[in-house]
């Protein structure tokens, strides 16, 4: 199978210091890869430079990231724009954060599809209300017309994930989504992105310091230390038979959130 995403011998470095070492992994459509690992790991570094969002200090100074074959570090910016949000969507740890405080999440999701086509407000809103619907939103017409103070950390959390979708991305970039939320809005956001996959196929690489979030999501897992591959394989080898020290250690006390069963 050819990989929608791959990272070629990648090392990210800031202010000319490697933070990131020799790193190599493929992403195929409809996998989920979880990037496991402390924080200041890289995990967050590793996606971010996909997309050209590692800060001014920050390059990737060797290696390559092909999506479906394009070097995205040869891409010019205007290209690369092209590329981000349409082909690859990227979910943050604040959603809220990244939100306009003072426009409604409407206008927000009907700025982000027009600015990779026509679409009028009305056309917005039926494929929204409709995404809402299927990732079972309540009171859909009430999350268009409401400010993200209105709205609830999860909420804004699960509405983030619906606008990332919203131009259907083979891949979808998840920096840490649970990581503010409480156990059970954990699950439903985590329920919601297994539920991107069986809808629309996508291609998903979670970030999380969380095991048990990696256990109920993930097909393969990539173990990070201090910007070091640790252990990248299958979901269950390494989470149930670790070979690495560092990867034992992060799995031991553990609370697993239950994997929800393939819709078949």
């Amino acid at each position: 199978m050819d990989s929608l995403l791959t990272y070629e011998n990648v090392e990210i470095s800031f202010e000319k210091c490697p933070v990131v070492h020799d790193i190599s992994f493929s992403l195929h459509e409809g996998e989920i890869l979880a990037l496991v690992g402390e924080s200041g790991s890289g995990k967050s570094t590793l996606i971010r430079s996909a997309l050209g969002l590692l800060n001014d200090n920050g390059k990737v100074t060797k290696g390559e990231i092909s999506y479906k074959g394009t070097n995205l570090l040869s891409l010019r910016e205007k290209e690369l724009r092209q590329i981000r949000g349409a082909e690859i969507g990227m979910i943050f740890q604040d959603a809220k954060g990244s939100l306009c405080p003072i426009r409604t999440i409407g206008d927000q999701i009907l700025e982000s599809m027009c600015a990779h086509g026509k679409v009028n407000k009305a056309e917005a809103k039926v494929r929204s209300l409709e995404l809402f619907e299927k990732l079972s939103f309540k009171d859909g017409e009430k999350i268009w017309n409401s400010y993200p103070f209105e709205l609830s950390g999860g909420m804004n959390q699960r509405a983030g994930i619906a606008i990332s979708m919203l131009l259907n991305p083979s891949i979808l970039l998840a920096d840490e989504p649970t990581s503010a939320l409480d156990v059970a809005v954990q699950k439903q956001v985590v329920d919601e992105m297994l539920a991107l996959r069986e809808l629309f196929g996508t291609a998903i690489i979670i970030v999380t310091h969380d095991i048990s979030v990696a256990s109920a999501m993930a097909d393969t897992v990539l173990v990070l230390k201090d910007g070091y591959k640790m252990e990248y394989g299958p979901a269950w080898d390494i989470l149930h038979n670790p070979t690495n020290d560092y990867t034992k250690m992060l799995l031991s006390a553990v609370p697993r959130l239950k994997k929800r069963r393939e819709i078949v």
